[in-house]
């Protein structure tokens, strides 16, 4: 069987990783991050070319069936690959990963919405985390910023009081909370992207009693089938093969 895996995030790795041999699998990048994170296995790198470019690229490579593992805010190539899959009746699974529960975070529907949030409450020390395609929407904020991001902002897209912190996790709380400490931040502003790795900064923004925004996640195309583990994807992928 040979799959194609859309990845770029930690469970595409593990997944490429935990599949068994005789199942070929060929991972693919957006190529969005510089110096990603390869995953086992071969990759490819860059965009299909919308529905008909993954039409075409899944015929020509005769792929036997799809594993979206992409981030859970990666609505485009989510709706395509759902959309090609269901067209060429291709096996097709989404692993995601569980949500944060947003327990006393604001919960808005976009990047907008968030940016009215911080205006609405007349925040003015804002750390804000929701990636380089993020910052647009506050462009216009009377605020000051801590934007962290793996890549840097297109710098039309930034508002003009601001410190930029290029990072890529994982985070720890302790490094967290001294972060909102030192930057005296009054409000954290984020996805709702889940898993370990960037979950520190909501303990932190807790104990600092920091209020949090949070843009929830868009959802999933209807019908699709899904997981919540890199096991669980196993071993669903392992019925298609024994099918």
């Amino acid at each position: 069987m040979k799959v194609l895996l859309l990845g770029g995030t930690g469970e595409a790795r593990a997944l490429a990783a935990a599949l068994p041999p005789g199942i070929e699998v060929i991972s693919s990048l957006a190529g969005r991050v510089p110096d990603p994170a390869l995953p086992v296995g071969p990759v490819r790198i860059g965009g299909f070319g919308g529905v008909d470019g993954l039409r075409r690229w899944l015929l020509t490579e005769r792929v036997d069936a799809v594993v979206d593992a992409t981030h859970p805010f990666a609505a485009t190539i989510t709706a395509h690959a759902a959309q090609v899959c269901a067209e060429l009746g291709l096996p097709h699974l989404v692993l995601a990963r569980p949500a944060w529960a947003p327990g006393a975070a604001a919960l808005v529907g976009s990047d907008r919405d968030a940016a009215e949030t911080v205006v609405a409450h007349g925040y003015s020390r804002v750390f804000l985390t929701t990636g380089r395609s993020g910052t647009a929407a506050f462009k216009g904020v009377d605020a000051w910023f801590l934007i962290r991001a793996v890549t840097a902002p297109d710098r039309d897209t930034l508002p003009p009081n601001h410190e930029l912190l290029l990072s890529r996790g994982p985070y720890d709380y302790d490094g967290e909370l001294a972060l909102l400490r030192e930057h005296r931040i009054d409000a954290l502003v984020t996805k709702n992207s889940g898993g370990a790795m960037t979950e520190p900064k909501l303990r932190a923004a807790e104990t600092a009693g920091v209020p949090v925004v949070m843009v929830d996640r868009p959802p999933l195309p209807p019908g699709v089938q899904t997981v919540a583990t890199v096991p669980d994807a196993v071993e669903v992928v392992g019925t298609w093969v024994r099918r």
